[in-house]
Order: C-alpha cells, then structure tokens, then sequence
C-alpha cells in the first residue's frame, strides 16, 4: 500500500448525502475479482446525468473527493472501495460514512476525513476553482485562503496509513518475532536427544 502522508490537488465537489455503494460501483461491475478497470465504472449513474463532475475535464486526476452525509452506506463491497482507487481518489472528506465503507477504505490505503457539514461547505466552494491539501500527520485540511479544519482518526489507523502498511504488511513488519516463535516452537516439538 502507498503511504498516505500528505495529499494535494483538486477536489471533486460531489457534495451528496447517502451515496451508496451501489452508486459509487453498480453491481454489474462486481463480477470481477481485479481491482483494475473499476474505475471505469465508477459513479456511473450520476456519470449519466448531464453536467456531472465526474466527467468535468477541470476535475480529471483529482485526488480527494468531498462527499455529504452518510456515504458509502449500503452494502459491504469492497469493490467500491477498490472503483475509488482506481480512479484516483485518495481521500474522501464528508460529514460521515457508513462503518463498513469506512474500514474498507481504510484497507485499501484511501483516508476517510470527517469534518462538519459547515466545513464540508466551505471546501464545496473552495474546490470549485482552487487544490485542497490534507495533512495526515498534522490531521488538517487547509485551503490557500486560510481555512485550517481538523479532524481525528483512529491511532492505529493513521499509523497505518503514514506508514502504507495494509494487513500483508503488517504481518510482514511481524516477521523476525513469527520466525523467533517458530525457532522456539520447533524446540518444543524437537524429540529430547
């Protein structure tokens, strides 16, 4: 996993309530067990209305998206956590999300901000013309018009993602005490001499 440490860029000013995993990645898109591809499918019933953000070529490559209410509520696919990745969002800031959703991109190295729905207003209007940045270690999202917003998240979590360690790599960050325990282990079932 990519370490998340500081993200800057446009944001998409999507701004809607209770977007559920079926809209962020429709059900037609799950027959796949790649994470390759799913962003092509991505939003794509909101990419079907007229004058979407999804498609605005000002948006293109934008790295943070800014949500409302609720989202990613509904069911526990991981793939939409996987269509965000692979369309290039590395972090979602809304007022809040559904727990799964939130544990999903969690694991798949995309930070989930909480920051208040007034705060969630002033970046809907920042993001229309200038970048956003979000600061991991210093847990802040700040504008170049002086907007300072903080926000928590779990310690485990936040050291996770500074550090890119997904559950592989925390395993893998385990290896010398799992070789000492199967060193040890071994002694144990080796027959007396």
């Amino acid at each position: 996993m990519t370490p998340v440490n500081t993200i800057e860029g446009k944001a998409i000013p999507f701004g809607r309530a209770n977007v559920d995993t079926d809209v962020i990645i429709p059900a037609k898109w799950l027959k796949t067990i790649s994470r390759q591809g799913l962003g092509r499918g991505a939003f794509e019933t909101v990419r079907a209305e007229p004058g979407n953000v999804f498609d605005d070529p000002d948006y293109a490559g934008a790295p943070i998206l800014i949500a409302g209410e609720n989202f990613g509520c509904g069911s526990s696919r991981e793939h939409a956590a996987w269509a965000l990745a692979n369309l290039g969002i590395r972090a979602v800031i809304a007022p809040s999300y559904s727990d799964i959703f939130s544990g999903n991109a969690f694991k798949n190295g995309i930070l989930a901000v909480e920051l208040p729905r007034a705060a969630i207003d002033r970046l809907m209007d920042v993001a229309k013309t200038d970048p956003i940045s979000i600061d991991l270690e210093h847990q802040t999202v700040t504008t170049r018009f002086q907007d300072r917003f903080t926000f928590e998240i779990d310690p485990f979590r936040k050291h996770c993602l500074l550090e890119g360690l997904d559950e592989v790599g925390l395993t893998l960050a385990m290896e010398p005490r799992i070789a000492a325990f199967e060193k040890q282990q071994a002694s144990w079932l080796s027959p007396a001499a």
